[in-house]
């Protein structure tokens, strides 16, 4: 079976692996139960998205706060 037609007959659940039909009321997920296991995993941190932080206006005040403890660290060694 070709990729195109696997994703035809179906996708997989993320959680359990089983196959979820597109008219599946649940999609993506097979179940209600995993549905709410994948939901436990994000509350209790399994999950986390871990790309950088584009945003320039957290930059920006990130650039600041690391050049306060630069300066912050530079006074102390002087001292």
């Amino acid at each position: 079976m070709t990729k195109k037609s696997s994703k035809l007959a179906g996708l997989r659940c993320p959680s359990c692996r089983a196959i979820v039909l597109p008219d599946d009321p649940s999609l993506p997920f097979c179940s209600e139960r995993c549905r709410l296991i994948d939901l436990g995993k994000w509350a209790s941190g399994a999950y986390r998205i871990s790309s950088p932080i584009f945003d320039p206006d957290v930059l920006e005040g990130l650039d600041a706060a690391q050049l306060q403890r630069e300066q912050g660290k530079q006074d102390d060694d002087e001292s």
